[in-house]
């Protein structure tokens, strides 16, 4: 009786084994052909009259490695009415000096630097955020992520969707490198693994979300959610920033825009603790779709079945097909499509990486706590963050 269950049981694992390889060379390959209808779509005219005016909202917490340079790139914009806004809550924050460096090395530059939290909340960008809107002086708020590096075009090529008066938000994509190993092994997943689950979501459902690496908003439309407040407990902002805004009937687009993100990643510890992070604000905002995960995790699944099949031909022929269309799909988005050369570089690495990240997303249905940027807080139902104290 105990040998029956055991071949049964053998026989299922091998079974969902296979699947999960399945499912995954399907996504991959589905998803090449995403990236080259998204990229490769022909660019639509545009004649504008008049630009309206845009408020680059910085939120400031540490000092993020090439800061300089990437609050530099925001200061060359060839763009009519705009301002940057760089913003902390304490006048000790170290990110103030690379702040305070762009403002005297471009005095051409409308730069501000406001110092204090706008409204108690748990979220300590939230915080900030919320006194930058207060400060804003244009109609269009575009908040980024204080590790963003853009080219001079990039308020051009964000606000070009707002032409049609539907679309209330717009969020742009973004490449990831970094300096350490362990940063560029966190890095591979952005770009080889969140990118094409991104176009993959704005396929199926539409864009219902939008990415720190930029979000142009109207100033209507974020009042008529409850403003920043309406997302100040609340891990996953940015993707409720895109979010509420669809609930509420607006449209969100994502742009023809591709931005650099600078990885502060330096040890196996920030890189685990990041991706847990990021994790659980998919969790918490998207449960089924986090769940659904399971359905691409077909490298570790490659890794297994070989051994669980004896070594079977046929088992090493998918695994082989999995890991194959897994590392063409990496290659033609990084490389081609987001101009991310580090990838073609690090390409052997991307099934490691892989297996990583399945080991994280099983141990993130466990975790109720994250660490950002120094400071540790309790993930509550809905993803509400609570800060933790010893």
């Amino acid at each position: 009786m105990h040998a029956h269950l055991w071949i049964l049981s053998l026989e299922a694992l091998r079974i969902f084994l296979a699947l999960l390889c399945l499912s995954t060379l399907a996504f991959y390959a589905w998803s090449i052909g995403l990236a080259r209808e998204f990229f490769e779509r022909p660019a639509v005219p545009r004649c504008r009259d008049g630009w309206t005016g845009v408020s680059v909202l910085k939120p400031i917490r540490g000092l993020d490695p090439h800061a300089d340079a990437s609050f530099a790139s925001f200061c060359r914009q060839d763009y009519p009415q705009w301002e940057i806004l760089f913003g902390a809550l304490e006048e000790s924050d170290p990110g103030l000096t690379a702040a305070r460096q762009a403002e005297r090395e471009h005095p051409e530059a409308p730069i501000r630097i406001v110092i204090g939290d706008g409204t108690p909340a748990a979220n300590p960008k939230v915080r900030a955020l919320t006194r930058l809107v207060r400060e804003a002086r244009y109609p269009l708020l575009l908040i980024s992520d204080s590790d963003i590096r853009v080219d001079p075009h990039h308020l051009r090529r964000m606000v070009e969707p707002f032409d049609d008066p539907r679309v209330g938000v717009v969020t742009c994509l973004y490449r990831t490198d970094a300096e350490t190993l362990w940063g560029r092994l966190d890095a591979l997943s952005l770009s080889t693994e969140f990118i094409p689950g991104a176009l993959a979501a704005r396929r199926l459902e539409g864009m219902t979300f939008a990415m720190g690496s930029g979000i142009l908003i109207r100033r209507e439309v974020l009042e008529k959610i409850g403003g920043l407040e309406a997302v100040g407990s609340c891990l996953a902002d940015d993707y409720l920033l895109g979010n509420l805004p669809a609930r509420a009937g607006h449209r969100v687009e994502l742009a023809r825009e591709v931005v650099d993100h600078r990885l502060g990643t330096r040890s196996l510890t920030d890189l685990v603790h990041r991706q847990i992070r990021w994790n659980l604000g998919i969790r918490s905002s998207r449960p089924w779709s986090y769940a659904g995960l399971l359905f691409l995790q077909g490298t570790a699944a490659a890794a297994l079945l070989p051994i669980v099949c004896a070594g079977a031909p046929a088992a090493w022929g998918l695994a082989a097909a999995t890991i194959a269309v897994r590392l063409t799909s990496a290659s033609i988005l990084a490389s081609r499509y987001l101009q991310d050369r580090s990838v073609t570089r690090l390409l052997w690495l991307v099934p490691l990486r892989d297996i990583l990240s399945t080991l994280i997303w099983l141990v993130s249905f466990f975790s109720r706590s994250v660490i950002w940027r120094g400071q540790r807080f309790r993930i509550g139902p809905g993803g509400r963050l609570s800060e933790e104290t010893a």
